[in-house]
């Protein structure tokens, strides 16, 4: 099959590319991340190798997330069969579009079906995010709280588990992360931020060691107590006394009588 379009740029291999092409897809992916989410592709893949295991006319070209689920349940089903089997949390970042995964998944897929390595392959962060994209950003153009927990976590993850706790914890482990790439922008970029250093900052942080010029002597004093008199080269104006006091307590006289 001959494609009219030359696909763009879509983050795989050379010998990935070249190899999708070489199936005669009934399409080409142009956009891995949209493409290979529904598992419709991954079947047809799939049955160039296996074509009894994987019969393209039980997979659905829809895009909903019944439809999703569906796929990659028989997909997984078919592969349990062959005892070969993917990544449940790629397969999970590809459902939900999240950057990186798809890349990952037609990876995995081409060394399962191959055997052969990929020289240089440009390996996503594990936890899917756009972590990478918003440090190509400039400091203007990146992401606000509210984006970042919207461009993380996508209304299918919502929906494929609508439980309130989980959803919460994932987006404060957003938050957090977001806020700590904020923090260290504070740090690397104060004159932007306008942040002033703190009393703290200011003063010397490690203390200045005594010198051999600093001698302590006793000298006894009119009330018969004894004063330690300190005197530095560094305070050569002013000595420091230290007075020692001594309390005599009266002795306790008991109440009965013997």
């Amino acid at each position: 099959m001959s494609y009219e379009q030359s696909p763009r740029k879509t983050g795989l291999a050379r010998e990935i590319m070249k190899w999708l092409q070489s199936l005669d897809l009934s399409f080409y992916p142009m956009n891995v991340r949209r493409d290979f989410s529904n598992g419709y592709l991954v079947a047809e893949i799939f049955s160039h190798y296996f074509l009894s295991d994987f019969p393209l006319h039980s997979y659905n070209k829809g895009t909903s997330l019944s439809a999703k689920q569906g796929n990659w349940s028989r997909i997984e089903q078919s592969l349990q069969k062959l005892n070969l089997h993917l990544m449940k949390k790629v397969v999970d970042g590809t459902i939900h579009c999240k950057p990186g995964a798809a890349e990952l998944l037609v990876q995995e897929v081409y060394t399962m079906l191959t055997n052969r390595s990929i020289r240089e392959v440009q390996r996503p962060e594990s936890d899917f995010t756009d972590q990478k994209y918003q440090e190509l950003l400039p400091t203007l153009a990146r992401a606000t709280a509210c984006r970042a927990i919207k461009s993380n976590m996508k209304m299918t993850e919502i929906m494929a588990e609508p439980d309130i706790s989980t959803n919460q914890r994932k987006a404060e482990a957003i938050l957090h992360r977001h806020l700590e790439h904020k923090a260290a922008e504070r740090v690397l970029n104060p004159r932007r931020f306008k942040v002033k250093p703190n009393l703290g900052q200011l003063a010397a942080k490690n203390p200045e060691p005594p010198r051999r010029g600093d001698e302590c002597s006793d000298s006894p004093s009119s009330a018969g107590t004894i004063s330690k008199l300190c005197s530095s080269s560094k305070w050569s104006r002013s000595a420091v006394s230290f007075k020692e006091i001594t309390v005599r307590q009266p002795a306790r006289r008991s109440l009965v009588n013997y």
